[in-house]
């Protein structure tokens, strides 16, 4: 599952992919979900590859995504902006709350897919 999150922790945009897909590949649909005014893009290791950090630049904004241990260069990046990423791992674990997205028991993507956007009304809702 991949999510991302307003400042507050509220859900902007969900989707459902297979456990073995890497986050990068479903980088540009979470992006094209955000709005177009976004100071700061703010992400964990698995996001730090040369495409996601292109199109973050292309859409004017900070990355703010710390350097995996095979690129040659680090990147600075701002510790105060990377404590916010927290906010979207309180919003799995708000999520997770509801049995059926913790343990995925549906048998298609579709049904899960549903369930998920169950809990995120629930948490607009709180």
């Amino acid at each position: 599952m991949h999510a991302a999150v307003d400042a507050l922790g509220n859900p902007v945009h969900v989707h459902v992919s297979g456990g073995q897909e890497s986050d990068c590949q479903h980088f540009d649909r979470i992006a094209e979900a955000l709005p177009a005014q976004i100071q700061a893009v703010v992400g964990d290791k698995g996001y730090d590859t040369n495409a996601v950090l292109a199109r973050i630049a292309q859409a004017g904004a900070e990355a703010v995504v710390p350097a995996k241990k095979s690129r040659c260069q680090a990147r600075e990046i701002d510790e105060n902006l990377y404590r916010d990423r927290n906010k979207v791992e309180r919003f799995f674990l708000k999520i997770k709350q509801n049995r059926a997205v913790a343990t995925r028991y549906d048998k298609t993507a579709a049904s899960y897919r549903a369930v998920v956007e169950l809990a995120c009304i629930m948490c607009w809702l709180k």
